[in-house]
């Protein structure tokens, strides 16, 4: 198959936005004998305007060519073999060209059949995502119409979306994705083969469905994806007691969190959220109808006791269903609903004094309840008070302690 070739006068991609290290590793894999494009995600959002966040290689080179080209590179992965070129805390992810049969509907469990670029793209999951761009030649390179869908904002999967879906289960999430981010139509065959392999999503690895969630959080649409991944009954399949709550009246609360956090991560000044915020607006008002359900309703006031015994419930309820988060990610998020409970206490003391927890977590807290403020802006007052008797005592609190700050252990003497 002949590949359409896009110039630089018909693409507008200005290399001047491409990573320069990116555009180092692609020169240095061709001035040793091999072919080498920057694909995938890092070209569509060129195409579309969009600032990316990594710079994907794929190249002819196998994994140990990789490695022997570039020695600060590790080799990662066993059912997908590729190399992390590092550059201090830059790392550029780099592959090699795979072949793949896109006609089988068996999982994939093992990704590491070297092939050629027209395979390799054969194999990925969506036309937008399987364009090549050439630095040499400043030309995109395209096997599959994934321009003239970017150009019509149209979302298509590479080969049969029945067949794909179940081959890799979490391209239904990354199609949802896509759509949410980019405000992209999904072509019909695709949407209505969404709906068909729903079912196939738990039989995909914990870890990569956690992580797409997470990303999504963290992208500034999670508001928008949360409801297409509810309305397509793939929320249902991960995330069962969240989805419930999304189809009530009350679950506009979670939405408005989501939409709120999405706009505070557009903010040019607070480019991010930490994931334990970002999770507490799932949690929070669960733990909140928790709460109301067994004590306010029964005209009791919960101590913090029994708040941290109903916080723990929700977060089994929530996150111990497909997949379960991270220990010490779970333990974050907790401790940000339980200081919900310090800071707005259900029985207020008089001319009660400010006392700053010692937890090296508080601020994420803080964080939480300024996402609070912003849906209850009588509490913007309560907000103030808190976040100066912080400032006034940060310096003494604890950091939060992280694999490097693990005192070593003594080495015993023979």
């Amino acid at each position: 198959m002949q590949p359409k070739r896009y110039s630089k006068e018909q693409h507008g991609i200005d290399v001047r936005y491409i990573d320069p290290k990116a555009l180092y590793i692609l020169e240095k894999l061709r001035a040793s004998g091999h072919t080498a494009y920057l694909v995938g995600g890092s070209v569509r959002d060129l195409l579309l305007g969009v600032k990316p966040k990594d710079f994907d290689i794929s190249t002819s080179a196998k994994p140990e060519e990789i490695k022997s080209l570039f020695p600060s590179s590790i080799l990662i992965g066993k059912r997908f073999r590729l190399a992390h070129v590092r550059f201090g805390k830059k790392v550029i992810e780099v592959s090699t060209f795979r072949s793949g049969d896109i006609e089988n509907e068996e999982l994939i469990t093992e990704d590491n059949i070297w092939g050629s670029p027209e395979e390799d793209v054969l194999r990925r999951d969506f036309t937008i995502n399987g364009l090549f761009y050439d630095s040499e030649k400043e030309e995109v390179i395209d096997f599959v119409g994934g321009y003239p869908d970017i150009e019509k904002k149209m979302l298509r999967a590479i080969g049969q979306p029945f067949l794909r879906f179940k081959q890799d289960p979490v391209r239904m999430i990354r199609c949802l994705k896509f759509q949410a981010r980019f405000g992209l139509e999904v072509e019909e065959e695709a949407r209505l083969a969404l709906i068909d392999c729903k079912a196939e999503i738990t039989k995909s690895a914990q870890a990569r469905v956690l992580e797409e969630v997470l990303r999504m959080l963290e992208s500034g649409a999670s508001k928008s994806f949360f409801h297409l991944m509810t309305n397509h009954g793939l929320m249902q399949q991960l995330l069962p007691a969240i989805a419930d709550y999304l189809e009530t009246h009350e679950g506009n609360e979670i939405y408005s969190f989501l939409d709120e956090a999405d706009r505070t991560i557009k903010e040019p000044h607070n480019p991010y959220l930490d994931r334990p915020v970002l999770l507490a607006c799932l949690a929070f008002p669960l733990l909140e109808k928790h709460l109301k359900t067994h004590f306010i309703d029964r005209e009791k006031i919960p101590h913090l006791g029994d708040i941290y015994k109903e916080a723990n419930q929700v977060m089994d309820e929530v996150f111990d269903t497909f997949f379960k988060i991270p220990r010490r990610l779970r333990i974050r998020t907790l401790s940000i609903l339980i200081s919900q409970y310090r800071i707005t206490p259900f029985q207020k003391k008089k001319n009660s004094r400010i006392r700053i927890p010692r937890a090296p977590e508080f601020h994420l807290a803080l964080q939480f309840f300024d996402l609070r403020c912003r849906l209850e802006p009588g509490l913007q007052e309560l907000h103030v008070k808190w976040k100066e008797a912080y400032d006034q005592v940060a310096d003494t609190l604890p950091a939060i302690r992280t694999k490097s700050h693990r005192p070593r252990k003594p080495r015993r003497r023979r």
